[in-house]
């Protein structure tokens, strides 16, 4: 009720100096909607709905405020049909089909295999493994798979042990770093990726190349950081007795169909990467995991009932909000207020990874993502004039995933610390690390690598 009590005030203050009565409706709906978000009174994607709703309903009347034509509202529901959405739902696709076949924990119990048994080694195995398979899959669900198939270690190691400790936070850190990798890593970089248009548009090669260097570099730093304080001196000793176990499917699929996903997932993920060079859309290539894996019958209707929805609205309604930040000059008003004159186009993608950030601990990565990128993008759009780049907004998108410090900052930490074997306290220390560093180099890679594109 405070955030609705609040969204009220500013809807009735008569008059913002600049301001268009457009944009001052559009304020009202974004302070509502990031007052839900905050708050989760309702759930997410029941906020992102409500935000559209409100759109439509304040700004869609014909020779009102803001449309014209009788058609003008629907710019508020395209994005649920953008091409973004369909990448999105692409990337759903081929995640489903490899749990459905089993083969998500024959390449995790594979990959394994390949670090042995010394505790440091298979960390840095957990932790590579867990990273690869989030830049495609969920995280929540890569976090589920990767801690399932530990199970027997944890059962068979003390109350508090330091490996149980290394492994969990391992999991958690490498599930929400490993997100940053690629658009359909995590909705943050969806809604980049979506909000950028135009000569700011980034593939997902070009993706790859912001997000997978710095996100092996802190990947690293995570895994020096578990080395020392958890692992300490029996890091690199052989202890026989860490085992880990590659759980199988109820149900295994006939090796053909296995082998259909396979030559999907090459063939999409070779296309994806090889964009530039080719000239193919990346939404376009997306429709092939989406036809071939439904024509032949590897993903039922059942199958698609199950998929994330919620996910696809929650993106749907932060690119509608973004949509009438923009339209209505809601964010032209708001770079105007803000204390950015004389300040760098690095030193503000630096100051909104930091605010991302600092959201991100403290409530949903996409609310976050969806609250500052458009003002973000905005400032760094403006900012052309002394060499800014509206690109700079990738690594302001990359920072919410950074946000790890709490329990409750995002769903792998809280699946990990479920299991007991955590306080609150060793989750923060290593979640605060990766917290301070990660907009630096998040950022500074950004700058140097746009110079190459």
């Amino acid at each position: 009720m405070t955030c609705f009590a609040i969204a009220l005030v500013i809807a009735f203050v008569p008059e913002y100096p600049g301001l268009s009565d457009a944009g001052h409706r559009t304020l009202f709906v974004l302070v509502l909607a990031a007052g839900m978000w905050v708050s989760e009174a309702i759930p997410a994607f029941a906020t992102s709905l409500l935000a559209i709703g409100c759109l439509i309903a304040l700004l869609g009347r014909p020779d009102g405020v803001y449309a014209n034509g009788e058609h003008d509202w629907e710019q508020f529901i395209t994005p649920w049909g953008s091409p973004l959405i369909w990448l999105f739902f692409g990337g759903f696709c081929l995640a489903l089909s490899a749990e459905k076949t089993g083969l998500d924990r024959w390449l995790a119990a594979r990959a394994l295999g390949l670090f042995g048994q010394r505790p440091g080694m298979l960390l840095l195995g957990i932790m590579l493994v867990t990273a690869v398979l989030s830049m495609f899959m969920s995280n929540t669900a890569t976090a589920t798979l990767v801690l399932a198939m530990m199970t027997p270690i944890f059962a068979s190691r003390p109350s508090g042990d330091g490996v149980s400790k290394a492994i969990c936070l391992g999991v958690a850190f490498a599930a929400n770093i490993g997100g940053m990798g690629t658009i359909i890593g995590t909705p943050p970089n969806a809604i980049a990726a979506g909000l950028l248009e135009g000569q700011s548009a980034v593939n997902f090669a070009e993706w790859m190349l912001l997000g997978v260097p710095p996100a092996l570099l802190m990947l690293a730093i995570a895994w020096f950081y578990l080395i020392f304080v958890h692992l300490k001196k029996d890091a690199f000793s052989d202890e026989k007795g860490i085992l880990f176990y590659a759980g199988v499917a109820s149900d295994p699929a006939p090796i053909h169909k296995q082998y259909v996903v396979v030559t999907t997932f090459i063939v999409t993920v070779g296309l994806w990467m090889t964009s530039p060079l080719h000239g193919l859309p990346t939404t376009l290539i997306s429709f092939v995991p989406i036809v071939f894996l439904t024509t032949t019958g590897i993903l039922s209707g059942p199958d698609i009932r199950t998929l994330p929805w919620d996910i696809l609205l929650l993106i749907t309604g932060g690119l509608s909000l973004g949509v009438a930040i923009e339209k209505t000059g809601l964010a032209t008003w708001a770079v105007g207020y803000l204390p950015i004159e004389g300040m760098s186009p690095v030193a503000l993608a630096l100051g909104f990874s930091y605010a991302t950030l600092l959201m991100a601990n403290l409530m949903s990565h996409t609310a976050s993502a969806n609250i500052i990128l458009p003002i973000s993008i905005a400032v760094l759009t403006a900012s052309k004039a002394t060499g800014g780049d509206a690109r700079l907004a990738v690594p302001i998108a990359l920072a919410a995933s950074a946000g790890m410090c709490l329990p409750i900052s995002t769903p792998p930490n809280a699946i990990v610390y479920s299991g007991g074997h955590l306080k609150v306290t060793d989750m923060f220390a290593g979640g605060l690390l990766i917290g301070l560093i990660a907009p630096l180099i998040l950022v500074f890679w950004a700058e140097l690598a746009l110079n190459w594109l």
